[in-house]
């Protein structure tokens, strides 16, 4: 069963092509990274799938609606969205960051029922940001910091979740830590994931399927191993790679041929 559709998605932007015939499906309970060089229209694709940027009709379907249709509440209920970056000088605590993932199932007037506190407390716990609940997010650390802004997206309670380089900026821990987090949630809870990497090995490791777009087009959509060929790589990063066994995964270890640890 589809979850999401892309049909023929173009995007422009001051008279430049930015999106070209963008076409995907996604299925229920799939892991998919989006792989490609900087400028070929990942953060703009993922901005037209959530609405941020408004499409054409008929060319981003969410289950059986179109995403142009439903009214905001309606579509967080279905995605939610983990842009790049994220600062405010407001001193919300971390547990009234996690809550606001509750807002679309909560009235005008309404407050948060018991139901809601214990969803924040559960995607709090799966973020390991329980203990941080009473702290102020201008406090925490840049690791930190994301933790909760994922704890606040599954307090949504989504069907997809989007994301755009939600490890990029953290050690290897937290990047594994986070990854071994999104497979369970996808395998044992159902989530779909679409998700702009940028480590290309990553990806190989922890994805069900991979996009790999250069210049607003897709160049390759499917399993891994089908993807990440050495053709295709050099291809879309216009740079030389070397295939390396890797003894701990099905996947070989991909490195640029300039690396100086080579």
């Amino acid at each position: 069963m589809n979850i999401l559709t892309v049909k023929n998605l173009n995007w422009s932007y001051n008279g430049r092509n930015i999106l070209k015939e963008i076409s995907f499906s996604l299925k229920k309970g799939t892991f998919v990274s989006i792989l490609g060089p900087n400028g070929s229209g990942k953060t703009t694709l993922l901005k037209n799938i959530i609405a941020y940027l408004t499409p054409r009709k008929n060319t981003v379907i969410v289950g059986d609606s179109d995403i142009v249709d439903l009214k905001a509440k309606e579509r967080a209920k279905k995605l939610a969205y983990l842009p790049q970056g994220f600062h405010t000088d407001m001193e919300f605590t971390v547990h009234d960051v996690v809550l606001m993932g509750r807002n679309p199932y909560i009235g005008r007037f309404a407050s948060e029922t018991s139901k809601d506190l214990k969803i924040a407390e559960d995607c709090m716990r799966l973020t390991k940001v329980y203990e941080l609940r009473d702290r102020k997010i201008t406090e925490l650390s840049g690791g930190e910091l994301q933790r909760v802004l994922i704890a606040r997206a599954l307090a949504q309670e989504p069907e997809i979740l989007l994301m755009d380089e939600p490890v990029s900026h953290l050690d290897l821990h937290h990047q594994i830590f986070l990854l071994d987090l999104f497979g369970y949630l996808v395998k044992e809870r159902g989530l779909t994931i679409l998700c702009v990497l940028h480590d290309i090995n990553l990806a190989a490791s922890y994805s069900d399927y991979i996009i790999l777009i250069k210049d607003g087009e897709i160049k390759k959509y499917g399993e891994p191993l089908e993807v990440l060929t050495k053709e295709n790589i050099e291809e879309v990063y216009g740079t030389e790679v070397l295939f390396l066994d890797n003894p701990y995964t099905r996947f070989p270890l991909i490195i640029p041929k300039g690396c100086k640890a080579l």
